[in-house]
């Protein structure tokens, strides 16, 4: 600075090298469905399972047929019942995320849950994500619902968008645990930034279910119906004798509706379809509330069957035994009510297992670095897999010479529960890239080195500011080593950083602009295989 009046000037100088701000590993991107919904692709950030619930709504609630057999709760069926997971569950899966220690993480909600999972509704979302900095990690839990083409399509451009912006990671799914055509599907192309696990999980979560949607068989009042051919007229008040009739009338005019007393006439069906009438019905009650309270009109399942004109009121009679709710039971059947809330509480959810790796991942990340693999690691509200994989069978999983992609077993065993028990990325059988903490810790440093970089953008590019960034970098590395996540006895056998002229860059490059850094770095890796070799040793005197 210029001195112009005479006086004391104090000038503070920078000693030491700017420091690297360690970037966050275990931020994941939740793509699915929610209850909540505008229409288009919203992101949000929670810490929570409160903070989702109030932006986007609870869990999509799951439809249960009651059957009882002399009043008494003889089964329960949940619909869809085929062993395998709803199509939306989202809320349920950031649950599991959750109680798997996991923490701050985005939502990109593609739809409602009035809407059917699709490709392009995922893609969508993925596209969307990229315009996103932070998030390190990319699971979409629902996507497992998709065809199988478009669920690995989505898994490639998944890989495609890590590769390209090379800070994050993809957790993958085995939809249906079928392993071959997974290797199959995702193709070659970036197979180090992604994993995936297997089998499905028996949680320990229950379903949500609204009361007055599960439905009670046998307890209940039959609806009183009577069958008109191509339609089908039912009754549900409180009328003694409701009854119902037909005329010919003319082919010409619409349908027409009336009531008597407890008689609905329906003239006019000459001709008529079915489900013509029963769309007629349906704009004559809307109109007509009072004379149409309790009857309703339904096409029947050959709509086109002749309609009978008949010569008097037709009787509608109940068939069998009604239904009722659980709701509308719960003050006149407790007894069946808490039976049948049990038999509900007792239905546990499967999941596919990426929402918990997810959750194993940030615990580990937290706990002892993302160094460490994310494996031999106990799953929380898991019951058990729903496969139970031996030694024999994950040797097919773990290395597989046709296709070189490992899949992640996840395993039981007796007196240690649930294990996650395998940290290979689907580049299995490469040397560089073969384990997760590899690929991430070296995502980690990279990105954090970029950032932190970011000051010597139009400095002057001399000895001065190699210096300070080669500073920077040896001192954030030689703390790593520290923590234990390079290898190497001393830390010159741990890393190295080169950046200068006639080591790094020649003359063309600094008239070019470019500053050109060379970093190496020696990672642990896990102890996959743990060796004990025994053998005998003869007695000495």
């Amino acid at each position: 600075m210029p001195y112009k009046t005479p006086g004391v000037y104090v000038e503070e100088i920078s000693t030491f090298p700017p420091s690297v701000a360690e970037v966050a590993t275990a931020i994941p991107a939740f793509i699915g469905y929610t209850a909540n919904s505008n229409g288009s692709v919203e992101v949000a950030q929670i810490s929570t399972l409160l903070e989702f619930e109030s932006r986007f709504g609870g869990a999509k609630a799951a439809t249960f047929t009651a059957a009882t057999s002399d009043g008494a709760l003889a089964g329960i069926s949940r619909e869809g019942d085929d062993g395998s997971n709803p199509v939306h569950f989202l809320h349920e899966a950031l649950k599991l995320y959750f109680k798997n220690g996991g923490g701050r993480c985005y939502i990109i909600s593609v739809g409602s849950h009035r809407d059917a999972p699709s490709i392009d509704g995922f893609s969508a979302g993925l596209t969307e994500l990229e315009r996103h900095d932070e998030p390190t990690l990319i699971v979409f839990p629902e996507a497992v619902s998709l065809d199988a083409a478009d669920y690995h399509s989505l898994c490639q451009d998944a890989l495609a968008q890590c590769n390209k912006l090379q800070d994050r990671f993809c957790i993958f799914d085995v939809p249906g645990g079928d392993v071959d055509s997974f290797r199959g599907g995702v193709g070659t192309n970036y197979l180090a930034y992604g994993a995936a696990y297997h089998p499905y999980l028996q949680t320990s979560l229950s379903y949500s279910y609204d009361a007055s949607s599960v439905t009670v068989e046998g307890v209940g009042e039959a609806a009183r119906t009577a069958d008109f051919g191509g339609f089908v007229v039912r009754y549900s008040g409180d009328a003694a004798s409701p009854a119902a009739d037909t005329n010919k009338g003319s082919a010409e005019d619409s349908v027409s509706f009336a009531r008597d007393g407890d008689t609905l006439k329906i003239g006019n069906v000459d001709g008529k379809d079915g489900s013509v009438v029963a769309d007629a019905f349906s704009a004559w009650a809307a109109d007509n509330a009072a004379d149409a309270a309790g009857f309703s009109v339904s096409a029947a399942s050959d709509p086109a069957a002749e309609i009978p004109v008949t010569s008097s009121n037709v009787a509608l009679t109940a068939d069998g035994d009604g239904t009722a709710t659980m709701a509308s039971i719960q003050q006149t059947n407790t007894a069946l009510w808490n039976d049948i809330k049990k038999a509900i509480g007792n239905q546990r959810v499967i999941m596919p297992p990426s929402a918990a790796i997810a959750g194993t991942y940030a615990s580990v990340d937290r706990d002892r670095g993302v160094w460490k693999a994310p494996a031999n690691v106990s799953l929380s509200s898991v019951i058990g897999p729903t496969q139970r994989i031996t030694a024999e069978e994950q040797e097919g999983l773990n290395v597989d010479a046709t296709s070189g992609k490992s899949i992640n077993a996840i395993r039981s065993f007796t007196g240690k529960g649930t294990l996650v028990w395998g940290a290979r990325t689907l580049l299995g059988n490469d040397n560089e890239w073969r384990y997760v903490p590899v690929r991430r810790l070296f995502i980690m440093i990279e990105e954090s080195a970029r950032k932190s970089t970011a000051f010597a953008v139009f400095e002057p590019n001399d000895a001065t500011t190699w210096l300070k960034v080669k500073g920077m970098l040896e001192s954030y590395l030689y703390g790593l080593w520290e923590r234990g996540a390079l290898q190497g006895s001393t830390p010159e056998a741990a890393y190295f950083v080169n950046v200068g002229l006639g080591n790094t860059m020649t003359s063309q490059d600094v008239l070019e602009g470019r500053m050109i850094v060379e970093i190496g770095i020696a990672a642990v890796r896990p102890a996959e295989f743990i060796v004990l070799r025994f053998s005998h040793k003869l007695a000495e005197a």
